[in-house]
């Protein structure tokens, strides 16, 4: 599984929520590679992405990409991080 952790400048909020993110997959026994991003470049590189994961209003401004895009309230909430991952892993 490929996902890409987004915010504005790609240069700090994404990259704790990927901290946490290869954090939770490792608990979770799951595989996959994730990348931080900012914004602009996260449109061009979802298109080989499974999902996306940042905040609300960022999730908003990507509603037009055609993987799926999990919303995470609290990037520091392991178990909000881990629901988003077991949900898209369903899918």
């Amino acid at each position: 599984m490929k996902i890409i952790t987004v915010c504005t400048m790609g240069i700090g909020t994404s990259i704790l929520l990927k901290m946490n993110v290869e954090k939770v997959l490792d608990q979770l026994g799951l595989s996959g590679s994730v990348e931080a991003s900012d914004l602009g470049s996260a449109r061009g590189a979802s298109q080989s992405a499974d999902l996306i994961m940042t905040n609300a209003e960022m999730a908003r401004a990507l509603s037009d990409v055609a993987v799926p895009v999990a919303v995470v309230h609290n990037f520091m909430d392991t178990e909000e991080i881990a629901r988003a991952l077991r949900e898209a892993a369903r899918q």
